[in-house]
């Protein structure tokens, strides 16, 4: 079904003859990012905003992040940062879940490993 034509790159391949699909390892690494924001108390450490993701380079954008993409297997090493007060183990099998499913579903490939490092934790000044 699939095949890797170099190692940034993953082809998909379908039944019919209609073409190919090619996912980039950034790609990959920019949903990772992306579904690890939604989760509450989560900053990658590549972190921007919306507004910012138009004026900021996907390079910027997908800083912290490492996937390994082998034939339809695709491991993360994702970097995070998280705000004081959040359990984080809790807070990490969120984020593991997210950012699978996410890649899963969005691409087709299987996401074998999210494996997380905490960078740093945000202070609150409120407190």
């Amino acid at each position: 079904m699939e095949r890797e034509i170099d190692k940034n790159t993953v082809v998909l391949k379908d039944e019919t003859n209609v073409g190919e699909v090619q996912i980039a390892d950034d790609v990959v690494a920019m949903i990772a990012t992306l579904a690890a924001a939604e989760v509450d108390g989560v900053y990658p450490v590549g972190n921007a905003t919306n507004d910012l993701m138009s004026k900021v380079g996907v390079k910027k954008l997908t800083k912290g992040v490492r996937v390994d993409l082998q034939k339809n297997n695709v491991n993360v090493d994702l970097a995070i940062n998280m705000d004081y007060g959040y359990n984080i183990p809790g807070t990490c099998q969120q984020v593991q879940n997210k950012v699978k499913t996410a890649i899963e579903n969005m691409t087709g490939l299987v996401c074998n490993n999210v494996n997380i490092r905490i960078a740093g934790v945000n202070m609150k000044k409120d407190k």
